[in-house]
């Protein structure tokens, strides 16, 4: 069976968005939300993602994808047999559910992954480093996430989801996920119980310290809630976004590139071997000398000085 990719449909989409979404902006006085340095790396990087991305995924990911389902599922007497002992899925309606829940699931793992292992967050750190937080960032996307992600979404395959369900969802998730980058849309009442939001998604692209790698989630945060990633926009925190170590270049080869320089330059400077794997495999922040905090580490300095110290009020500037 046969389907194309929403996102086939999505990039024009995606531009007459970010274009409404930059008139708007200025037409009401909100001149901060864009710049055009920052939004032209972002545009470059988004079209390199958009010429690469169908690459890689007919030549790696979907070969990769039916090789796995191929493996896992072979045909017995003309039927689709999964190797765990059941027949494989089909296309019914509620499949369609269970593979879009299934690839939420491993969207969250995925994601959580590039802001913990730092290797990974190296490559995802292109689409947090941006200062800014609007549609034009959602297409500021690292070339080198597409090199690894098929990995994690490999099991869907093996257990009995088609290879073509699999990037349908996916597609659909990155629909999602683009609409998400907005600070025109305010808390949605009853929906911020069930689906990941726009403020729940400023709370992950800011760099304050109690909302570093929060709210990991695709469609749904009940994922961030069970695994305790999960935190609600503060109406009273001043929003800062972008990275703490940002690039500070409208380069788009450094913003690429720059985080896997810094792994380098630390691998070189570590004697023991657990050491320099710790800086490629570790999570972000990580120091063997204690020069540099991670963010759980910075997070529990944070807490406990904010403990000692109930004087003071944070909240937003006047």
């Amino acid at each position: 069976m046969d389907f194309t990719n929403p996102l086939v449909y999505g990039v024009p989409v995606f531009i007459a968005f970010i274009l409404f979404e930059l008139t708007y902006s200025k037409a009401h006085g909100d001149d901060h939300l864009y710049e055009w340095k920052d939004l032209a790396a972002s545009g470059f990087m988004g079209i390199g993602s958009a010429i690469l991305g169908p690459l890689f995924k007919v030549a790696f990911a979907i070969i990769f994808f039916e090789a796995v389902y191929e493996l896992c599922n072979p045909l017995v007497d003309g039927v689709r047999q999964n190797f765990l002992g059941y027949e494989s899925f089909g296309y019914a309606w509620y499949i369609w559910l269970l593979c879009q829940l299934a690839d939420d699931f491993t969207y969250y793992w995925f994601h959580r992954a590039n802001h913990e292992i730092r290797l990974l967050w190296a490559a995802h750190i292109v689409h947090h480093s941006s200062d800014n937080f609007n549609l034009g960032t959602a297409i500021r996307n690292g070339w080198f996430t597409i090199l690894y992600k098929p990995f994690f979404y490999a099991w869907m395959v093996a257990i009995g989801f088609p290879p073509e369900m699999v990037v349908v969802c996916l597609g659909i998730e990155a629909l999602w996920q683009f609409q998400l980058h907005s600070q025109y849309v305010p808390k949605l009442g009853f929906l911020e119980k069930i689906f990941n939001t726009h403020t729940m998604h400023q709370v992950h692209h800011a760099q304050n310290v109690e909302y570093l790698d929060k709210n990991h989630g695709g469609f749904l945060n009940i994922f961030d809630k069970m695994f305790g990633t999960w935190k609600e926009l503060d109406d009273d925190i001043d929003v800062k976004y972008g990275v703490i170590h940002s690039p500070n270049s409208f380069n788009p080869v450094v913003i690429l590139t720059h985080e896997f320089k810094d792994i380098w330059n630390d691998v070189k400077k570590a004697d023991k071997l657990s050491h320099k794997l710790m800086y490629i495999f570790g999570p972000p922040g990580w120091s063997h000398d204690g020069s540099t905090m991670t963010v759980k580490q910075q997070q529990r300095v944070f807490k406990e000085y904010k403990e000692s110290h109930p004087e003071l009020i944070y909240q937003r500037p006047n």
